[in-house]
């Protein structure tokens, strides 16, 4: 979807608008500075994104922790892209920090589709297989020499690692949310067994506003700035923020996910959205009713098994 520009996500995020993208292209890529430029509208919090043409997508990190996906996405996508069954986004060019714009940029390959969320999900148990598909083709491929999520700070530690900052959004979400069973739901899923297989590749940001939709049908997965290689439980977050019911079981029983990693993906899941309420709640309203979703969905699912 295209808007009429970039809403501003974070305190200290650079700015970027279509004339700056049209200065980095005449610099840099001047075949293409003369083509239609217009801002795309999104959810995701770490980059800006442009639309280049027909075909093509400009994305520049918003704020300085987005900085190292750049490159990594440069090296391995097109690694990933040749063993799984949906698309990932194509990196064409790589830009470079300037005068105006402070780090590395890319240049992708424009994808048709769109998101969809759990009120407008036309097929859900089919988008439920499907993914579950493309995780277990995703988990499958060879981990040497990939990122590996100890050192990049990604979701695929153990969920301690999130304790503080989980418990803070906790507190600062009093009055607003059952902090009393919320706590529990989150202790529940610390107590939980640790991933005790090999690491393998996961997604590390599996929400709705990274999936792309065509006719109704799962056609896309995008953003990998997260992906590395531990505990998968983190791209379990999804069965919680897009399926309920039927298509979470179709989810889980294609996985095989035991009950130790299903906790902890639902404490990714609580984690993910407790965090990002409190920071988003101005700035990106579609995030924050994603997230309100999901805090609900796992209290219920919780409920449910208990």
């Amino acid at each position: 979807m295209i808007n009429e520009s970039i809403i501003k996500m974070h305190n200290d995020e650079v700015h970027t608008d279509e004339n700056l993208v049209r200065r980095l292209l005449a610099a840099q890529f001047p075949q293409w500075k003369d083509l239609p430029i217009q801002p795309v509208s999104s959810s995701g919090t770490d980059n800006a994104l442009y639309r280049l043409g027909e075909n093509m997508v400009v994305r520049l990190p918003r704020i300085y922790w987005a900085v190292g996906q750049v490159e990594k996405e440069h090296k391995w996508m097109p690694r990933l892209a040749r063993y799984l069954p949906l698309a990932i986004p194509v990196p064409l060019e790589m830009g470079k920090p300037n005068e105006e714009y402070p780090w590395h940029w890319s240049i992708y390959r424009w994808l048709e589709g769109e998101n969809l969320n759990h009120e407008n999900l036309i097929n859900p148990n089919q988008t439920a297989t499907v993914l579950a598909q493309f995780l277990i083709a995703l988990q499958k491929i060879d981990i040497k020499d990939a990122p590996i999520s100890a050192e990049h700070g990604s979701r695929g530690e153990p969920l301690i690692t999130r304790d503080e900052a989980t418990r803070e959004a906790i507190h600062s979400l009093s009055g607003k949310i059952d902090t009393t069973i919320v706590t529990e739901i989150w202790e529940s899923a610390l107590r939980s067994s640790a991933w005790s297989y090999k690491p393998v590749w996961f997604h590390g940001d599996m929400l709705p506003g990274n999936l792309l939709f065509s006719n109704g049908r799962l056609s896309a997965v995008i953003d990998f700035g997260g992906a590395a290689v531990g505990d998968p439980a983190c791209d379990l977050m999804i069965a919680w923020s897009l399926f309920t019911g039927d298509s979470r079981n179709i989810f889980r029983s294609m996985l095989g996910v035991d009950d130790a990693t299903w906790s902890r993906g639902r404490g990714h899941a609580l984690s993910q959205a407790l965090i990002f309420i409190p920071y988003y709640l101005n700035t990106n309203p579609a995030g924050v009713k994603n997230a309100w979703h999901a805090i609900n969905e796992v209290i219920a699912d919780y409920r449910a098994d208990n």
